[in-house]
């Protein structure tokens, strides 16, 4: 049996938009209101991989290394946008997320190709860049969320504490503690169960095209690792750049959402 041989045909995949329709059919039974964001997802997503596919297959044939960090930034500026997405009301949110995803991606990627862990060609840095990137991104969303909702709960607190002399760092310090560590949890919980609860993507992925589950897990061990990294720096990152944004240069909190 060939590996591609493993592959679903394109019957297949069109035999398995009836998963999108039990998803569809149990959210209007449950009377969720998702039902259009579930079609659109699925669509967008058909739609987004096969355009993807095609620029890949270009990239991979003609682009060396440059090409492959290239596409991993533009991932990094998408990535961005969508980090920034959830937590608007922040001051520079944007520009904070950007930053943080793209030096947990730098850091993480850069160590990988400098220590020769993985191969500098397109069809490996283009993937794992991707997977750096969502872990970055995810680590990113979740803590900037967090200290968003701790601005605009916690603020009695904050300022109470700010007003017995504590600098701004001094007062966040407890709260930006928790907001990384909750960033933090789906990477740690994903590390400590993988193999025992599920089989990840790259290892899935591998057997799947007839690799040895033995080798499979080498690769599956650095991609766990990588992620593991890429989302504690990104996370502390985002703490970091957010909690300065969240003061002026008086130590006064800003009032999250109102103009600066």
């Amino acid at each position: 049996m060939t590996p591609t041989s493993q592959i679903p045909d394109w019957l297949g995949v069109a035999a398995s938009a009836a998963l999108v329709g039990i998803a569809v059919a149990v959210a209007l039974r449950a009377r969720l209101g998702l039902t259009r964001e579930l079609v659109w997802a699925s669509v967008r997503a058909f739609a987004q991989l096969l355009a993807v596919g095609a620029v890949l297959t270009v990239l991979f044939a003609v682009a060396g290394l440059l090409g492959a960090l290239a596409w991993v930034a533009g991932m990094v500026v998408v990535a961005g946008f969508v980090a920034a997405g959830r937590s608007k009301e922040l001051p520079k949110a944007r520009r904070n997320a950007w930053i943080a995803v793209g030096i947990g991606t730098a850091t993480t990627l850069g160590t990988l190709l400098v220590l020769g862990i993985i191969d500098p060609v397109p069809t490996v840095v283009v993937p794992v860049g991707g997977m750096v990137v969502s872990g970055a991104m995810t680590a990113a969303s979740l803590t900037m969320r967090r200290l968003a909702d701790v601005a605009e709960q916690q603020r009695a607190d904050i300022e109470a504490r700010l007003a017995l002399g504590l600098t701004s760092d001094e007062a966040m310090a407890p709260h930006m503690r928790r907001g990384v560590k909750t960033a933090l949890l789906p990477a740690i919980d994903s590390t400590k169960v993988v193999g025992l609860i599920s089989l990840p993507g790259a290892m899935t992925g591998l057997i799947l095209a007839g690799v040895e589950p033995i080798v499979a897990i080498r690769y599956q061990i650095v991609v766990m690792y990588m992620l593991l990294a890429a989302a504690t720096v990104s996370a502390v990152v985002a703490a970091r750049l957010t909690e300065r944004s969240l003061f002026d240069d008086a130590d006064r909190l800003h009032r999250v959402g109102s103009p600066r």
